[in-house]
């Protein structure tokens, strides 16, 4: 038993694939073995919309318990004995896979999502190249409405992640299930195009989507995942510090596309429209790149080094300082710099220029 928080919380022994395992009272056989690296696919769980059951391909064997349960439901116990790799667990994981690459177009060839599509990596460790079954109906079209996020409903499959993200997580209640039986989709609103929707293109969606049915529609043919390299950074739009990570294109200079990290604070992987999509201003060609100097109100705006606009600035700093009083000089920190950056300024505004007149533009 251990304490957190003032919270008693009892350890339970479980037997996992004939490791020893021990888990909190409360968590699920699912959530043990991803804590460990043990893989057991999953395609309708995410740790932020909770359980879900629907798609059957994370299900195991239990002692005492009649038939294959499905683990990110399935609450630990002491003594409980789980085998994941068995015959029958593996060919039930199998045929449920194969099922729905049937149901759906899964061209991984030129899917978008290739390399970070949950689907996809459950078929390849199950080893199935090609579905089994001929797929039947008619192809739906895709939506490229909206702005920011391409919609293909023939590569759903139905698993609720991008629904129960959109009304539990985000609390957007874009999202929903339309129609019945094999004409189920995914809509928006009252089935409506995305753009023209109530959606706020925030692309959470987008993130917890498993397959290619979502992707970012300004990423489309950029890159591959392995091509790019990820670098984790603090998101520069406000002062909240959301945790993302920004997949650059070394070789091009170029963000290809950026997501917020998950189970990191403060964000756990959510992010608005401008965190998530808001980088073109990164690799535009009206982007300064070095600072620009009017030595008097009659001079035009020139180059110049750091070093001569940031003496410029405090020759003029100090003179009016010196001539009219340190209150003669105001400053505005910025809703988009972190608390250091506000900190810094409020301490140059105290100390370095001796004036108390700063204010913050989120203010207003």
């Amino acid at each position: 038993m251990s304490i957190a928080r003032g919270v008693e919380t009892r350890t339970v022994r479980l037997t996992f694939d004939g490791r020893t395992a021990t888990a909190r009272e409360g968590q699920t056989v699912l959530e043990v073995a991803r804590e460990r690296g043990w893989y057991v696919p999953s395609l309708c769980y995410h740790p932020k919309v909770g359980q879900a059951g629907l798609c059957r391909v994370c299900v195991a064997e239990v002692d005492g318990m009649a038939g294959l349960q499905t683990t990110c439901t399935l609450p630990v116990r002491d003594g409980m004995v789980v085998r994941t790799d068995t015959a029958l667990v593996q060919a039930a994981r199998r045929m449920n896979v194969d099922l729905l690459l049937s149901a759906g177009v899964h061209d991984c060839l030129a899917c978008e999502a290739t390399g970070r599509c949950d689907l996809q990596d459950a078929a390849y460790r199950l080893g199935i190249d090609r579905p089994s079954f001929p797929r039947r109906g008619e192809l739906l079209p895709l939506d490229a409405s909206s702005a920011f996020i391409v919609r293909d409903p023939n590569k759903c499959i139905h698993c609720f992640r991008c629904i129960r993200g959109c009304n539990g997580t985000v609390v957007n209640d874009v999202l929903d299930m339309g129609y019945r039986g094999d004409r189920s989709v995914v809509i928006c609103d009252d089935d409506l195009p995305m753009g023209a929707s109530s959606c706020v293109s925030c692309g959470e969606c987008v993130q917890l989507c498993p397959t290619g049915s979502l992707i970012e529609k300004k990423a489309v043919g950029l890159g591959r995942p392995w091509e790019l390299a990820t670098v984790r950074t603090t998101c520069a739009y406000c002062g909240v510090g959301c945790q993302v990570n920004v997949h650059v294109d070394r070789a091009a200079n170029r963000i290809v596309r950026i997501d917020g990290v998950e189970g990191a604070p403060p964000n756990d992987g959510m992010l608005c429209v401008k965190g998530r999509f808001g980088y073109d201003y990164t690799s535009s060609a009206d982007r300064l790149t070095t600072p620009l100097m009017r030595r008097s109100r009659s001079d035009a705006l020139a180059p110049a080094t750091w070093d001569e606009a940031l003496d410029f600035a405090a020759e003029r700093l100090a003179a009016i300082r010196d001539r009219d009083g340190p209150d003669a000089i105001g400053l505005v920190a910025c809703a988009r710099s972190t608390n250091e950056n506000n900190y810094a300024a409020a301490v140059f505004a105290r100390a370095g220029v001796g004036t108390n007149s700063i204010d913050h533009c989120a203010r207003t």
